[in-house]
């Protein structure tokens, strides 16, 4: 059963809260990030620090996590972020074009991330992981939330949704993309007791949906401070990772769609030709082709969409082979354009679908890719099937939003 724990939360006043919240530091670039530099209380300053060194600063230097030390110590030092008195949890609701989503910040056990509790569905990659463990060695903190999910539980989100009824939010602001945020402290402690109670009770798992390189990070921070002698009882704050954990029901997939520089040596009618032995293929037109149901899939390329759809007998349907991303990935990127590890090719990118149609037609008119391809999102429930056969999916296959905003709560190690 899943084990997790309240914690002294570092936070912002209400009145900073808005300036200080950030997108996670792993969906902007530094170019985006430099943008905020100005503003003084923004956590990129702290997430995304290489913003206040030189333009052409190593972004994994160690001058970066000092500089992020640096400027994490003088906002508590200025009192831009207070740390809770008491151990608490904290509840985050997401609005975005009208869908509510509601979750609970705590910390979650190692423990349940090494014994498999805390089930995952990504590969990591090493140098990401280092990343974020130098971080978390600079700052002695866990500076951004883990999103996980867990299989709805009434006796939880009757307590959850009580205490958003019945106390007032210690923030509520809507950020520059639109999307509501609103945040509660749970700080009492028969509350607290009772859904710790229940977590333990009636959860038996939870399952990473976005943040597989913070939680591995965390966890191999853990190690190291288990291995150095910092354990005593198992309790210590290092012994969990910061998350926040949502219904699935409340939970929303979007598309993850690629793009492709070149065709690997054939020609556009070639391809369309070769594309014939698996897929039927439509000429759309001008208008952007987004997939409405599972196996059809948009293709851009010469300045026209093309529709794709899967004939019968050329994919599997175990978990895995069934997903719409793994029937692009074989009959396609690996069969066709010779992409074989989509996470270390530099041909291909990633196009989240919050940046919508016009962006991987941008990419491809601008003349920096060749095709452009839209595709079906995975369902949470395709999701938790992969995580608990103990499968992988393949890389960038999910896209959640709303995203956390980093800053809200800081969790100290």
């Amino acid at each position: 059963m899943a084990k997790i724990t309240p914690f002294k939360g570092l936070r912002p006043s209400k009145e900073l809260a808005a300036q200080v919240a950030t997108l996670p530091y792993d969906v902007v670039n530094v170019v985006e990030a430099r943008e905020f530099r100005k503003y003084p209380h923004n956590f990129y300053h702290v997430t995304r620090s290489e913003i206040d060194l030189p333009d052409n600063i190593d972004v994994h230097s160690q001058q970066v996590y000092e500089k992020a030390n640096e400027n994490f110590d003088q906002m508590v030092q200025d009192k831009v972020l207070v740390q809770d008195k008491e151990p608490c949890y904290y509840i985050y609701e997401l609005i975005m074009d009208g869908r509510s989503q509601t979750g609970l910040v705590c910390g979650s056990s190692v423990d349940d991330y090494n014994n498999g509790i805390i089930k995952k569905h990504e590969f990591t990659r090493p140098e990401k992981e280092q990343d974020r463990i130098n971080h978390i060695n600079a700052t002695g903190a866990q500076t951004g939330i883990v999103f996980m999910a867990y299989n709805d539980c009434e006796s939880i989100d009757t307590i959850i949704e009580n205490w958003k009824k019945d106390h007032a939010a210690a923030y509520d602001f809507t950020a520059e993309d639109g999307i509501r945020h609103i945040f509660w402290v749970m700080d009492d402690y028969s509350k607290v007791a009772a859904i710790t109670r229940n977590f333990a009770s009636d959860v038996p798992c939870t399952y990473i949906a976005d943040g597989h390189h913070r939680a591995a990070s965390a966890a191999k921070v853990c190690k190291e401070m288990r291995d150095n002698g910092y354990s005593v009882d198992g309790n210590e704050a290092f012994n969990y990772f910061v998350t926040c954990i949502f219904p699935a029901s409340q939970c929303k997939i979007m598309d993850y769609n690629r793009v492709v520089k070149d065709l690997n040596g054939i020609t556009p009618e070639a391809l369309l030709e070769q594309l014939q032995q698996d897929f039927e293929v439509t000429l759309v037109g001008a208008d952007a082709f987004k997939p409405a149901q599972p196996r059809d899939f948009g293709m851009y390329m010469g300045g026209v969409w093309y529709k794709l759809t899967s004939r019968e007998g050329t994919y599997t349907t175990d978990p895995i082979g069934i997903l719409d991303i793994t029937i692009l990935s074989n009959n396609v990127l690996d069969k066709l354009l010779g992409i074989k590890d989509q996470r270390v090719d530099k041909r291909i990118d990633f196009v989240g679908g919050i940046r919508g149609m016009a962006a991987l037609q941008q990419r491809v008119d601008s003349g920096e890719c060749a095709v452009a391809f839209s595709i079906y999102p995975v369902s949470i429930q395709q999701l938790f099937n992969i995580a608990d056969s103990g499968n992988v999916m393949p890389p960038k296959s999910t896209w959640f939003e709303p995203k956390l905003r980093d800053g809200l709560v800081v969790y100290m190690i």
